[in-house]
């Protein structure tokens, strides 16, 4: 792997929280993703289980974990199996991870092989009586493909039907949804690469240039900074794609006079940032532009304020909506009239503002967490307020990812440019 991988002790660290919130006898077992097919032998690239990576740090195909914390032997309380290198595939592939590497990485002592899975399972499934299993609950989750999780499942049933079976997942989104300073310091580095990627974009944005080129640009400078790349697929909409909310074709000519949004960021080590700026392809923004912008980047330091213990989200959406509300008004986008005939449900302001303020931001750009749930300290989002203007192509977005502490938030991307007068000067240079 390319990035240096965080302490063992976070994944001991957080193995530890999730053994106090089980039941007594309990056995946790996580498995990994599939590595997927995409035609002939292609496949896509390997992406692990966020769930499995929490609680052992290991980027590798073919991993399980299983946790018993009430197993009669301390060694099997914790177990890790990984796959097997061989020598065809030490080289066709390369060598996998050894177990010394494993233990060096997860902190886990016992390891097997992944093909003595079942045969190890058998001796500990006697003395367990409950059983956690990995599934992938999100709200946004549109899973039409079966994963090993859900194979796994149907085959511990089938094995041990008499055993009663468990979600693990309220306990582990509500546990990582909370971040440990090792977790804020791999999205604070991710973040540092997307500052890197944003700034070289900066000086290389004009008339002319193509969606795709910047495309390359940014990810020329994620991955030459020990990043995979895109955290998501990067938005880079000019002129009209600029009010699409999940443009992705990245394919046009940025033309002079048009704004382009930049809905990009980085990942590193697996953790997400998620950045969005809009700039001028010409490097000036017209003064309808330009307020419009700053009526977006008002709104957002009003809306990370709020990003505080205590707040829901579902509070912080309402009274984001009055803000834009107001800006709307004062943009001639809406009247009073508009708005003292809106449908309550259906706030006119929705017309230009069609989404949330904010997401939870982890191990996936769309982390889990509970939305209805108050705020914590140590739960990281991002907060991302917008105006779409289909009718004059002029759609603004300002992103930025937030930590939320005690003592108020902490913007983990406040060396990013945001003002316009910067972003009009760093382009002018």
């Amino acid at each position: 792997m390319r990035y240096t991988p965080p302490s063992s002790q976070l994944y001991t660290i957080n193995r530890k929280t999730l053994a106090q919130q089980l039941l007594p006898g309990s056995v946790v077992i996580i498995d990994s993703n599939d590595i997927m097919p995409t035609n002939a032998d292609g496949t896509m690239g390997f992406r692990q289980c966020s769930d499995l990576l929490y609680l052992t740090g290991i980027d590798q195909e073919e991993t399980i974990l299983v946790m018993f914390p009430d197993a009669r032997e301390m060694r099997m309380r914790e177990i890790l199996f990984i796959r097997e290198t061989n020598e065809h595939i030490a080289i066709w592939e390369g060598a996998k991870f050894t177990k010394e590497q494993a233990t060096a990485i997860s902190g886990i002592e016992t390891i097997y092989w992944t093909h003595e899975f079942a045969t190890i399972l058998k001796s500990l499934m006697i003395d367990a009586d409950h059983v956690y299993m990995c599934t992938n609950e999100h709200t946004r989750r549109a899973n039409e493909v079966q994963t090993r999780n859900q194979r796994l499942i149907q085959w511990m049933k089938n094995e041990y039907p008499l055993h009663q079976y468990h979600r693990l997942a309220p306990i582990i989104n509500r546990q990582r949804s909370i971040k440990h300073p090792l977790e804020i310091e791999m999205i604070q580095q991710a973040c540092n690469i997307t500052e890197k990627g944003f700034r070289r974009v900066l000086g290389f944005v004009k008339p002319g240039v193509t969606e795709y080129e910047i495309e390359a640009e940014l990810l020329h400078e994620f991955v030459r900074n020990r990043s995979r790349g895109f955290a998501y697929g990067p938005i880079i909409a000019s002129g009209f794609s600029s009010c699409v909310l999940h443009y992705v074709e990245n394919n046009k000519a940025c033309n002079d006079g048009e704004v382009l949004l930049l809905d990009v960021a980085a990942e590193y080590g697996n953790y997400a940032s998620d950045l969005t700026r809009v700039i001028p392809v010409n490097g000036k923004f017209t003064p309808r532009q330009k307020a419009v912008y700053n009526a977006v980047l008002r709104v957002q330091r009003q809306a990370i304020k709020m990003l505080k213990p205590g707040n829901t989200l579902k509070q912080i959406n309402e009274e984001v909506g009055l803000l834009i509300e107001k800006e709307l008004v004062d943009l001639g986008l809406l009247s009073m009239h508009d708005i003292k005939n809106q449908n309550p449900a259906h706030p006119a302001y929705k017309k230009y503002f069609m989404h949330g303020t904010s997401h939870f931001l982890g191990l996936d750009v769309h982390d889990v967490g509970y939305f209805s749930e108050p705020i914590q300290a140590g739960m990281v989002f991002t907060c991302e307020p917008g105006i779409y203007i289909r009718e004059e192509s002029l759609g603004v977005r300002i992103e930025n990812d937030i930590l939320v502490t005690e003592n108020g938030p902490v913007d983990l991307m406040k060396n990013i440019p945001i003002e316009a007068e910067e972003i009009e000067e760093l382009m002018n240079r």
